[in-house]
């Protein structure tokens, strides 16, 4: 039986990786695309073969069209399939609103919101044509709820919900079903520079007193995304388990 095959965008490190993990360990093939001259490339083909899951990684800035065009291509010519999308490529620039550069706009929209229709678009051919498919794109709370000196990552977010809506609508005939995760915070390498009042503050809102994992993360988009979700298209699945009382100690600083 041919297996089958996820692209992850941001898939070498953090949730993205988590998302890669848990697509491995039910027997998918992985397209993981990165961004950092840093990445180790050999350790993380070689983690994945434990899962017997052949890895083809990919370098892509998803903001670039061309770039990303290029990556789909090897992927297709590798593998002959893409069956899961995840959006999950993602930068910050936070500041306040009268503070903010134009090209930190700018930047955090080419790359959440510009990178998920650039991807979404070259892979959807694909899907058609098998009719089947599945993407799932990581929006987030601020996306949501909006957080003051995030305005263009709440934008980004709130963008890729709404896109994810409008997709959802067009390519359900073709049994290619569209959903996005919307997390809160999650214990990752971007949370973990934040000091110790913050983070109590933070847990204090959550009914657990903790943050969630990138592995919780995982689970719910591989839940949107498998096998298993044959109907549910068009939804946030919201992923932060409290109501969001913003206080001024955690303003610029999430």
């Amino acid at each position: 039986m041919e297996k089958k095959v996820a692209l992850i965008t941001g898939g070498s490190r953090g949730i993205g990786k988590a998302i890669a993990e848990k697509f491995a360990k039910n027997g998918y093939d992985l397209v993981i695309n990165y961004v950092s001259d840093n990445t180790d490339l050999e350790a993380i083909k070689e983690e994945f073969k434990q899962y017997g899951s052949e890895v083809l990684m990919e370098k892509a800035d998803v903001s670039n069209y061309a770039e990303c065009e290029k990556m789909v291509t090897s992927a297709i010519e590798k593998f002959g399939r893409i069956d899961v999308l995840v959006n999950n490529a993602g930068v910050t620039r936070d500041n306040l609103l009268m503070r903010m550069k134009e090209e930190d706009f700018n930047k955090v929209i080419s790359i959440n919101l510009k990178g998920t229709f650039n991807l979404t678009k070259l892979v959807t051919p694909y899907m058609m044509k098998r009719r089947e498919g599945r993407i799932v794109s990581i929006s987030s709370v601020v996306g949501v709820m909006g957080n003051a000196g995030q305005s263009n990552y709440a934008a980004s977010k709130a963008g890729i919900i709404g896109f994810t809506k409008s997709v959802a609508k067009e390519l359900a005939l073709r049994n290619i079903l569209a959903n996005c995760v919307a997390p809160g915070f999650i214990a990752t390498d971007m949370t973990a520079v934040l000091n110790d009042k913050v983070k109590e503050s933070i847990n204090a809102q959550i009914p657990l007193k903790r943050m969630g994992t990138a592995e919780e993360i995982a689970n719910a988009v591989y839940f949107l995304g498998g096998e298993e979700n044959t109907y549910i298209t068009g939804q946030t699945l919201n992923r932060w388990g409290y109501d969001l009382e913003w206080k001024e100690e955690l303003l610029l600083q999430v």
